[in-house]
Order: C-alpha cells, then sequence, then structure tokens
C-alpha cells in the first residue's frame, strides 16, 4: 500500500461516490457513462484527484477517487478555532 503526502501528513484517503440522475431516470449507456469518465479525468489534475474506479448503471455511476486533504475543512474551515 502506497501513502500520499504533502509538507506535513502522510495520508491515504478514498471516497466512495455515487451520483445519481434526477428522479433516476434510466438515461445513462455506454456513451454516456465513458464521455463523463473522460469529462472527470481531465478536470482531475486540477484537483489533486485521482480516478481509482468508475462504474455505471442506467440510473447512476459509482466512483473510488482517492484525493489530498486540502479543503476548507482541513485548511480552517472547521478547526480548533471553531471549537474554542
Amino acid at each position: 500500500m502506497s501513502y500520499n503526502s504533502n509538507y506535513h501528513s502522510v495520508f491515504d484517503i478514498n471516497y466512495h461516490m455515487i451520483f445519481c440522475i434526477k428522479y433516476r431516470r434510466e438515461v445513462i449507456n455506454d456513451e454516456i457513462s465513458n464521455r463523463l469518465k473522460e469529462i472527470f479525468e481531465k478536470i482531475c489534475p486540477k484537483y489533486n484527484i485521482v480516478l481509482k474506479e468508475w462504474e455505471h448503471d442506467v440510473d447512476h455511476i459509482h466512483m473510488l477517487i482517492n484525493a489530498m486533504p486540502n479543503g476548507e475543512n482541513v485548511r480552517g474551515g472547521i478547526g480548533f478555532r471553531a471549537i474554542y
């Protein structure tokens, strides 16, 4: 198992995300799924995200992504100052 690191920490954060179509309409086929995956892979490097798995059904998409902890909650959005 490999870990990622930044200036002061070592981490391995994986997110399992599910995107559902509104009203669970059955509109996702192989062509649409492949196009969505291409778009997502193009956007990933901008946000330091690695796409590990991509699966789809007719009404939702499953993604397993690896991301760095650089969101607002890590940079102080919810931190010790908010608690104390």
